[in-house]
C-alpha cells in the first residue's frame, strides 16, 4: 500500500489493517518454518507494510 492510499484511510481502518496484516505475517512465518515459501520476500514486504501502517497511525495520534 502506498503512502497516498494510507493517508485516505481512517484511524479505525488503519488499526484493522494492522491487525489483519500482523495476523497474516504470523501465519506466513509459521507456514514458512513448516514448508518453505516459494517466495520468502513476501514476509519482508508484509513486515514493511505493517511498519508503514504503524508509522501513519503514530503520525495521526501525535497530531491529535
Amino acid at each position: 500500500m502506498k503512502k497516498e492510499d494510507l493517508s485516505k484511510l481512517s484511524v479505525e481502518d488503519l488499526k484493522k489493517q494492522i491487525a489483519s496484516a500482523t495476523e497474516a505475517l504470523g501465519k506466513m512465518k509459521i507456514g514458512h518454518k513448516v514448508t518453505p515459501l516459494e517466495n520468502p520476500i513476501v514476509i519482508r514486504n508484509n513486515r514493511k507494510a505493517i511498519a508503514r501502517l504503524n508509522t501513519e497511525l503514530t503520525k495521526r495520534e501525535n497530531q491529535a
